[in-house]
């Protein structure tokens, strides 16, 4: 069994990755009325990813035989002032899933509850790769600067990822 704590905490962070499935959706609408499918993409496969980590969530608490909590997603941000501007919140945001990512272990820790916390490394290592990519197309898009090729270069490149 979980204990209430840790249910209400994994509760609160499946919802979250919830939330975080929805805003890069709303980020790959943006881009797509941007005419830039590649980035489009690229947000369409990171708002999959998003959806299977609060998956990740919702089974361990159900295996676990917590209760289940699904809240409804608060409204996303839908508009930004450029493709580089978009992904700066992406990587923003992710740093902010890896520090809830971090203080969930440590209630883990603090609960003595080994399970979620050997569950939780896949999202501490999860949370390593989702910080470097969005960086690197934030990188990309600073060398691009005004460059429409440059632009168009990156939203073929990204426009290549695969899901899972």
């Amino acid at each position: 069994m979980i204990s209430k704590k840790m249910e209400e905490i994994l509760n609160k962070q499946m919802n979250a990755e919830f939330y975080n499935s929805s805003l890069y959706l709303a980020m790959a609408a943006w881009f797509e009325g941007q005419n830039l499918p590649g980035l489009a993409h690229w947000m369409e496969v990171q708002a999959g990813e998003e959806r299977g980590h609060a998956m990740r969530f919702y089974n361990h608490i159900k295996e676990r035989r917590g209760v289940i909590l699904v809240s409804g997603v608060d409204a996303v941000p839908v508009n930004y002032k450029s493709p580089l501007h978009a992904f700066e919140a992406a990587y923003a945001h992710e740093v902010k899933v890896s520090a809830a990512i971090d203080k969930i272990v440590e209630a883990a820790g603090a609960e003595k509850d080994f399970a979620t916390a050997v569950m939780l490394q896949w999202f501490v290592s999860e949370q390593v790769e989702e910080e470097a990519s969005t960086d690197a197309a934030v990188q990309q898009l600073k060398m691009a600067g005004e460059s429409k090729g440059g632009l168009m270069q990156i939203d073929h490149h990204l426009g290549k990822r695969k899901a899972g």
